[in-house]
């Protein structure tokens, strides 16, 4: 795909982390990007010093992302390319010791059905309805319409003891990449996932220093946190390269994490 002035592109959770990073890689390159997010100072922010657009989203409501989308093509026009980076969540282990009641206890359905929502249902939500606008638009070089990039973890793979939810769901988003790339491979849209290590996000540096350093310490190489803008970095890449199509990615330095 060509990335120019005549490109439009949405980030979500654009306000910060890697959302913000592959922002402004866009940006810098010249396309007309529209920020979703729910940090509306921080949006605001981000949005203004890179010429964009930004949009209160919050991705775990359908009425907001349509709404979202419908600002983002007013100011832009269609958006060719979509990625994905917002998700919320929570953790728990699937049977916890509770003092207070003396035994174990299961993580509540509830908790579980949360994660699934800001997660894996959110990643469907986000590509559908941006594949339903890029199906309607003219086909430019080799018949593409448009590319969505969702963001999944190495936790899909190495998920850890306290990542029952996280894990599984994020394993739910790289599951969608295949069959969501066979199903618009004949309207010219392609569908990839990155799963990032563990990178140097506004929250993980929130972490005290000896956490970060023993973090660092665990990757091969190099041993270092990964730094949002390399995550900007392969985002570019996979909407530059037209062949990169139905693949699930990992940017992480070689780290497999272990069970804790």
């Amino acid at each position: 795909m060509i990335i120019d002035n005549t490109t439009a592109a949405v980030v979500t959770g654009g306000a910060s982390g890697l959302g913000q990073a592959t922002a402004q890689a866009l940006a810098a390159a010249g396309v007309k990007v529209a920020i979703f997010d729910v940090n509306e100072a921080k949006g605001e922010e981000v949005a203004n010093a890179i010429g964009g657009l930004f949009c209160k989203v919050d991705i775990t409501s359908e009425e907001s992302v349509v709404a979202g989308f419908a600002k983002a093509r007013a100011a832009h026009g269609q958006e060719r390319i979509t990625v994905h980076c917002a998700m919320t969540s929570r953790r728990g282990k699937t049977l916890a010791f509770d003092k207070e009641a003396g035994k174990l206890k299961r993580l509540s359905t509830a908790d579980y059905e949360y994660g699934v929502q800001g997660v894996l249902v959110a990643s469907y939500r986000i590509a559908s309805l941006s594949a339903e606008g890029m199906a309607n638009t003219p086909a430019l070089e080799d018949g593409e319409r448009g590319v969505i990039i969702l963001t999944a973890s190495v936790a899909a793979q190495d998920g850890q003891i306290g990542q029952v939810i996280y894990g599984s769901a994020k394993a739910g988003v790289n599951g969608l990449v295949l069959p969501m790339a066979r199903d618009l491979s004949d309207l010219g849209i392609r569908v990839n996932s990155i799963m990032p290590g563990i990178f140097a996000t506004p929250l993980m540096l929130g972490a005290k220093q000896n956490v970060l350093d023993s973090l660092s310490a665990s990757v091969p190489f190099p041993k270092r946190l990964g730094k949002p803008e390399e995550f900007g970095s392969l985002a570019m890449e996979m909407v530059r390269n037209t062949y990169f199509n139905a693949q699930c990615v990992r940017l992480d330095g070689a780290i497999r994490m272990a069970p804790r």
